[in-house]
């Protein structure tokens, strides 16, 4: 089975540094295969037997671990990534402005009612939909002034989540293939 593993915080903003080769031959070593990467803010997708995805979680973990990295590890599978693109709630995001509409993935669904608080604490223009594990967020107006990040945080939203951009979702679809 081919998955998509998404490691968190990989090379942002200069923090835990991970070249893709070292991550590339990290899971070659643990014996998956057909392995390629995405960009360099840690996704790689990769061919394993095994079909438990916690245990592919925690296998790439701790191999992280191994090289000096402490960060969580999200995987979906062909049919998750599939799954996330039908349910798009947000389509016109998607077309318009695709490289600021985000999807986040959790480990957990989101729980419920969290969304509908965050006008008590902001009021700006994101849209947001949670969906089984992930978060859609369509940020129509600057992602990099967006107060929204901090609004989620003191409504306490699940702190293991890891963000792609809707042109990384559809290359990570493409990759498995």
């Amino acid at each position: 089975m081919r998955w998509a593993a998404l490691l968190r915080g990989v090379n942002v903003g200069g923090n835990r540094k991970l070249p893709m080769a070292e991550l590339k031959s990290m899971v070659e070593r643990l014996g998956y295969a057909d392995v390629t990467t995405l960009l360099a803010s840690g996704n790689v997708v990769f061919k394993s037997d095994h079909g438990d995805g916690a245990v592919i979680e925690a296998r790439l973990e701790e191999a992280l671990e191994g090289l000096g990295l402490s960060t969580d590890v999200l995987v979906r599978t062909p049919a998750d990534i599939d799954r996330i693109i039908a349910a798009d709630p947000f389509p016109d995001a998607a077309a318009d402005h695709p490289s600021h509409y985000i999807v986040a993935f959790h480990r957990d669904p989101v729980p419920d009612g969290l969304i509908g608080r965050i006008p008590e604490l902001y009021q700006g223009p994101e849209r947001l939909a949670a969906i089984g594990r992930e978060l859609y967020i369509d940020y129509a107006a600057n992602i990099g002034e967006s107060k929204l990040p901090q609004a989620m945080a003191r409504l306490r939203f699940p702190k293991l989540a890891t963000a792609r951009n809707w042109n990384t979702v559809l290359k990570l679809r493409a990759l498995l293939n």
